[in-house]
């Protein structure tokens, strides 16, 4: 049971996190600029975020893919709006 517990927080708390992304690409997209964007801190964000989903597709566990799909989508998001609006 509390691997259960533990399992759906887990993958709670990875979706809030991951959803942190999309409020930069929406500021980004409003302001129609990236200036303060880094893209190397992007690109590393979105490297690791791929290797993460691969993990989790790997050990077929569901919390850690539906985490990085998430991630993955808002980190790349937020690079092709920077790359967009340099």
């Amino acid at each position: 049971m509390w691997i259960e517990i533990l399992n759906l927080l887990v993958t709670l708390m990875g979706v809030l996190m991951s959803l942190g992304h999309f409020p930069q690409a929406y500021k980004i997209y409003k302001r129609k600029s990236s200036k303060d964007i880094s893209l190397v801190t992007y690109s590393i964000f979105t490297f690791g975020s791929i290797i993460w989903l691969a993990y989790g597709i790997t050990l077929n566990q569901l919390p850690i893919v539906i985490t990085f799909i998430i991630a993955v989508i808002g980190t790349l998001s937020v690079m092709i709006l920077a790359l967009k609006y340099r």
